[in-house]
């Protein structure tokens, strides 16, 4: 049986508010994940790695023969649909987590402790979204790296970032219940990818939508990830984003954004927490 430190244990002994007592249990948890990853390098490698790779490949050997409208540079399209590639495909590790500690006997553990229920998913997301964010800083870098450079300001930039920032933290929810259901983390990883990879690849992360068959277009302009990755790049182009072809206002993607986003967490949020109590 896993044993928690004393670090990682509720306290018991405070009287509990309905309301600060779960956000207590999920900060407790979500601290216990973060301190986990620097045990775990060959992670923090692989998920970092990764995305770096996909920008100087789409940038140097793709980048040359994908032509962007206007006075748009490719690289500068291409930054923010790496943002929401890093993001979605980070989401896979909250499934492979949860399995990792269904596993081990972990929930377990955690269901024993006078805890709210839904703290261990809530912690788990949360723990993700800050690895999301020192991610989304080191795209930043490599992309300035690359020639990459944002022309709508520094307000709009940051609002971007936190756009997408969000975004992961909605999808994080569906690989929750990915995680749950499967129980192994090999097994998580492998149903996560046939969910990603069109999600990825068909949208408007890396090619302009215009330039795929009708057929696949019409998904292309419609799902998540393409709005994610169109509202982004909106507001890093700024007045530039007026160049790309059929693209809906900035404030109109913002908004689609975040009502794709809710959406995912109020479906996919009670599913995973029935799922943990079914799990264990």
């Amino acid at each position: 049986m896993t044993v928690l430190s004393t670090a990682d244990q509720i306290e018991v002994d405070e009287p509990r508010h309905f309301i600060t007592g779960p956000i207590r249990d999920a900060m407790a948890v979500a601290w216990r994940n973060l301190r986990a990853l620097p045990r775990i390098p060959q992670y923090l490698v692989f998920s970092t790695i990764q995305p770096v790779i996909f920008v100087l490949m789409f940038r140097y050997v793709f980048g040359g023969a994908i032509k962007v409208p206007g006075p748009i540079p490719y690289v500068d399209y291409l930054i923010p649909g790496v943002f929401a590639q890093v993001v979605v495909f980070g989401s896979m590790g909250t499934a492979i987590g949860l399995a990792t500690d269904m596993q081990s006997g972990l929930l377990e553990r955690f269901r024993s402790l006078p805890m709210a229920r839904s703290a261990l998913l809530a912690g788990r997301t949360i723990a993700d979204t800050v690895r999301n964010v020192f991610v989304v800083i080191l795209m930043s870098l490599v992309g300035f790296g690359v020639g990459f450079r944002f022309h709508g300001g520094w307000l709009r930039f940051l609002a971007g970032c936190l756009l997408v920032l969000v975004f992961g933290y909605a999808l994080s929810w569906v690989f929750a219940s990915v995680g749950l259901l499967v129980g192994d983390p090999e097994t998580a990883q492998a149903a996560g990818f046939p969910i990603l990879a069109p999600l990825v690849f068909a949208s408007s992360a890396f090619v302009p939508v215009s330039t795929m068959p009708g057929w696949l277009r019409a998904f292309a302009n419609h799902q998540p990830v393409s709005i994610t990755a169109s509202a982004v790049r909106a507001l890093f182009l700024g007045n530039n984003a007026k160049f790309l072809p059929n693209t809906a206002s900035t404030t109109s993607l913002v908004l689609q954004t975040i009502a794709w986003a809710a959406g995912i967490v109020l479906v996919f949020g009670p599913l995973a927490v029935r799922r943990y109590r079914k799990a264990i």
